[in-house]
Order: C-alpha cells, then sequence, then structure tokens
C-alpha cells in the first residue's frame, strides 16, 4: 500500500513537471514573439519612411513646380468643371452610370455687380408689343491696376485786416509717414503686395515703373520702415488679443540679415512667431531679434498666463518658471504637462 501510495506520488510530481516546463517553453515562444512583432512594425515603420523620403516632394521643390509654362494646360486637362451640366439626363443604374462632374460655383454675392445690357436693333424690335431683359451669364472681371497722379490743391482765404492781408489754409489731411510722394493707397498696396501676396520690393519697383510709377525700391524701404512704426500700437493691441486666450503656440525660425550693424550676414537672425488668442480668434504676430536667448520669450510673453506650446527649445523654459505658464509640447517633441482642454 505504501509503495503504490508512493508510486501515485512520484507519477503526479512528474506530472506536474512536465506542466510547469510546457508553461515556460510556452511563456519563451510567446516573449520571442512578440519580439520579433514589435522587430516587424519597426522595420515597416522604417520603410515607409525611406519609401517616402525617396518618393515624397523635397522640401526644396513645391508640387507643380518647373511646370511654368504649361501650368494652364494641365489644369485644364485636369478640371472637373462643367459650363452646362445636363439636368435631363435618362436615369439609369448607379453602377452603370457614371457620378456626374459637379457644375460651376456661383459667384459670391458680397462682389459687386455690373449690369451689361445687349439691345435689340430697331429693326428686330419692330412690331413687338414689349420688351425685357433676363440675365443669361455672369463672368468675373478684373478692372487692371493703372497708376495716377493725386494732385491736392489746398483752398486758401485771403483777409484783410486793419490794413493787413492775412491768409488762412484749409486743414491737410494727416499722412502716416509725413511729407513723402506715396499716397495712402499706394502704402497700403505696397504692405499687402510684400506682406500677403509675398512680392519682394524689386518686383513691386517693376510694376509700378511698367504703370508709369518710376518708384525705387530704397525709397518702398523707407516708407514701409516708417510705417512698421506707426503700426506699433496696433501691434500692442494684438499682441493683447493673444493674451486673452489660454494657448499660445510659439516657434523661432532661422533667418539671415544681410545689413545689420554689429552682427555678419551669414550668421543666424531669428523670426519668433506666435499663434494665439481666443477661440475661433487666432492672431499671428512676427517678431524679428536677433537673439535665440529665453530673454525673448520673456519679452514677448509678459502678462501672459495660460499654456504655451513649443518644440521643447531649453529657451522657453525660464519664461514658463518665471511666468507660470503650463509647458506643452507637439506630437514630435517632449512634454512638461498636459494638453489644455481645447486641443
Amino acid at each position: 500500500m505504501n509503495s503504490s501510495s508512493q508510486d501515485s506520488k512520484n507519477k503526479t510530481q512528474t506530472a506536474q513537471d512536465i506542466i510547469l516546463e510546457q508553461q515556460q517553453i510556452i511563456e519563451k515562444k510567446s516573449r520571442v514573439i512578440e519580439q520579433h512583432e514589435a522587430r516587424i512594425r519597426l522595420l515597416e515603420e522604417f520603410l515607409r519612411l525611406e519609401k517616402h523620403k525617396r518618393f515624397s516632394h523635397s522640401s526644396e521643390k513645391l508640387p507643380g513646380q518647373g511646370e511654368l509654362f504649361n501650368e494652364a494646360e494641365l489644369l485644364h486637362c485636369d478640371s472637373d468643371e462643367v459650363e452646362e451640366p445636363d439636368t435631363e439626363a435618362p436615369e439609369a443604374n448607379d453602377e452603370t452610370q457614371p457620378k456626374k462632374k459637379p457644375g460651376r460655383k456661383g459667384f459670391s454675392d458680397s462682389i459687386p455687380r455690373e449690369q451689361v445690357f445687349i439691345h435689340l436693333t430697331d429693326e428686330e424690335k419692330e412690331g413687338a408689343i414689349s420688351t425685357f431683359y433676363s440675365k443669361v451669364k455672369e463672368e468675373l472681371d478684373i478692372v487692371p491696376s493703372k497708376v495716377r497722379i493725386l494732385e491736392t490743391m489746398q483752398e486758401k482765404a485771403v483777409f484783410v485786416d486793419e490794413g493787413q492781408r492775412k491768409i488762412k489754409a484749409a486743414a491737410l489731411p494727416k499722412h502716416p509717414i509725413g511729407k513723402v510722394m506715396a499716397s495712402i493707397g499706394l502704402l497700403a498696396y505696397l504692405i499687402v503686395a510684400k506682406y500677403m501676396d509675398g512680392l519682394p520690393l524689386y518686383r513691386l519697383e517693376g510694376i509700378l515703373k511698367r504703370y508709369g510709377g518710376d518708384v525705387t525700391r530704397t525709397s518702398m524701404a523707407s516708407w514701409i520702415i516708417q510705417l512698421a512704426v506707426q503700426c506699433q500700437p496696433l501691434i500692442h493691441v494684438m499682441r493683447a488679443h493673444q493674451h486673452a486666450g489660454n494657448l499660445i503656440q510659439m516657434d523661432e525660425t532661422r533667418i539671415q540679415v544681410l545689413k545689420e550693424k554689429g552682427y555678419v550676414p551669414t550668421g543666424n537672425k531669428y523670426m519668433w512667431v506666435t499663434l494665439g488668442g481666443p477661440p475661433n480668434e487666432p492672431v499671428v504676430i512676427f517678431d524679428y531679434d536677433p537673439s535665440r536667448g529665453h530673454e525673448v520669450p520673456l519679452r514677448l510673453l509678459e502678462g501672459y498666463d495660460g499654456y504655451l506650446q513649443t518644440d521643447g527649445y531649453v529657451g522657453y523654459d525660464a519664461a514658463c518658471e518665471k511666468l507660470k505658464l503650463i509647458q506643452v509640447g507637439c506630437c514630435t517633441h517632449r512634454h512638461k504637462g498636459s494638453l489644455p482642454p481645447q486641443i
């Protein structure tokens, strides 16, 4: 009896050892499989990045670059615009009938309209009881730029007081930069063309010359610099608008300035860009500074209390610490806090 019990016990112990050994083998194989799966995912990501580097557009090339002269032909071939879509086509099976191309969109109601009347001749109207006009189409038109000279004629009145002649002149309207040969309209045009349309001053010089206005780019540069001083109160308002929100995104971009006292032309200077403001009312401000030091964010963020989203550059740490800001990172950089609720 004792011998039989001992044999049963040994068999039980042997079975448990076998099960334990099999479990260990399964766990080891599971770890190997997990490692292989992780390596496969890593290799797939490397492959995706290599394909992106090889086949995607480089950072210095834009889609369509180099197609300057055949751009119109390419866009015409790819256009889905239909001048007069057929609205009376018979119904057909969705699987066999090709999808209908969208018709041309109408123009905005905010664009001013000018009516062009096409008249019948007297012979064509002879015998008609009445005539009427109907709108048959709308065409987008543009009036080319033109240069003109505004001659300001100041009225003056002559008075005689105790035998002495006195002259009183009408008050002249204020000009943002004083006695220059550029009207307010021309100054606004230069600002929009340079900073909204990206036209450099040498191109604007050529455009004005083609229209008959001979203005050097040196004069235009001087006007823009003087206007910057006049626009500074507006910059202060925009900065206050940014600080009214609870999130500011900030980054510094390297630029080169050819002529700046105390700095070499090949050295790096920086354009500090901030984006922020109340929800659905964002404001972007560009602020130039030759330094990349921490004192620049301290100056630009003074008075702000909220979240600051950056790329993790250490130059923002001092501002976050001194101004008690919550610093958050983007998707590819380190995070120093939690994302704000609206992100």
